[in-house]
């Protein structure tokens, strides 16, 4: 490993656990970030299995505070709060549209299987926390879709472990190491900003909860 990379890992291995916390923490709130680049380098460089469960457990320990943030907000908040989401988040109208697709199709399991969809993710607890989700069922699932979620992106750091080594040290050379979250985070702003302007921003009214018919339904 380069200068660069021998940083990283002395900064990364002593902090790992506080950091992966932090990280999925942030993650979890909206607020633009790579996330899962984190979680796949604590797979490269997470030398037992053990750590490598622990590595798992504080990340979804992690999303599992960022998201209550986000349930409370919805649970709490009015309609000018989740105004203020929809703005920090740069979340689109087509997000939250999907998210609700998703808890119509799926109840309660969209909060997991939206774990995979950007958009999704984004306004799932949120969502949760207006009414559509009772709150049990919510840390249940946001629990157990977090565990999933951090064991993917960290088996697959452990699995190419020898190729995200490589690269990182390809990047050292070309002293461009510590440009990687930078450059990401710009990606992730990029992109929601397209979707958002493709269509549409998402709107507080489109949060609010259900009619009370409705949410009877979709809580069971």
């Amino acid at each position: 490993m380069d200068a660069a990379t021998d940083r990283l890992v002395v900064f990364l291995v002593p902090h790992l656990y506080l950091t992966v916390f932090a990280v999925s923490a942030i993650d979890a709130v909206g607020i633009p970030f790579p996330g899962r680049i984190l979680l796949v380098l604590a797979g490269t460089f997470g030398s037992t299995r053990l750590e490598l469960a622990l590595v798992i457990i504080a990340s979804a320990l992690g999303s599992l505070v960022g998201d209550h943030v986000v349930y409370l907000a919805g649970k709490r908040g009015g309609e000018s709060l989740l105004a203020l989401y929809c703005r920090l988040t740069l979340g689109s109208e087509r997000c939250v549209e999907n998210t609700l697709k998703y808890f119509q199709r799926f109840g309660a399991a969209a909060i997991v299987l939206g774990r995979y969809s950007t958009g999704v993710r984004l306004f799932a607890a949120i969502l949760s926390g207006t009414g559509r989700i009772a709150y049990h069922r919510f840390v249940f699932y946001d629990l157990a879709g977090s565990l999933a979620y951090a064991t993917v992106w960290v088996v697959l750091g452990r699995v190419f472990s020898d190729q995200v080594e490589g690269l990182l040290e390809w990047l050292g050379r070309q002293r461009a190491f510590f440009l990687i979250v930078p450059a990401a985070i710009l990606a992730i702003v990029g992109y929601r900003l397209w979707r958002r302007r493709r269509h549409g921003t998402a709107r507080a009214d489109e949060l609010c909860g259900p009619a009370e018919p409705e949410r009877n339904r979709i809580l069971r």
